[in-house]
């Protein structure tokens, strides 16, 4: 498996659920020089929730801090990235189901070019485990 895995941080914020608030948000991380990995949204009521996975988790919660956002604690994950091809998801979650490790979450598509990507949740209890079976490297 020509896989690569690191391991990741998410971090989660809440906006008012209106036109451009998440725009405000991004274009704060943006304009400080924060590269995501990943960045969903989710609607909860009035409210809309933001989770960002940045690649410098450092510079991350310095431009946070500086911009005055409010995001909840990290939790962390595993981001593997690799040539697509069937299976590829599936022979990651096997390490870890054969070890008794269970993945509490998994965000993964296809990124073209022949390309796939995914991050995997664990429970925070596992994290350490699922990294050295994964072999991920920390940045």
């Amino acid at each position: 498996m020509g896989d690569t895995v690191r391991k990741v941080y998410h971090y989660a914020t809440l906006v008012p659920n209106r036109p451009g608030q998440a725009f405000k948000v991004l274009a704060t991380l943006v304009s400080a020089g924060i590269n995501l990995l990943a960045c969903t949204g989710t609607p909860r009521g009035r409210r809309a929730q933001i989770d960002v996975v940045p690649d410098d988790t450092r510079k991350f919660n310095a431009a946070v801090k500086k911009a005055g956002l409010k995001f909840a604690p990290k939790k962390s994950g595993f981001l593997i990235q690799g040539e697509d091809r069937p299976g590829a998801l599936a022979d990651n979650l096997k390490l870890l189901a054969d070890k008794g490790i269970n993945v509490a979450a998994v965000d993964g598509l296809s990124a073209g070019k022949g390309r796939w990507g995914a991050i995997l949740w664990v429970d925070p209890k596992d994290v350490n485990r699922a990294g050295r079976v994964l072999r991920a490297k920390v940045k």
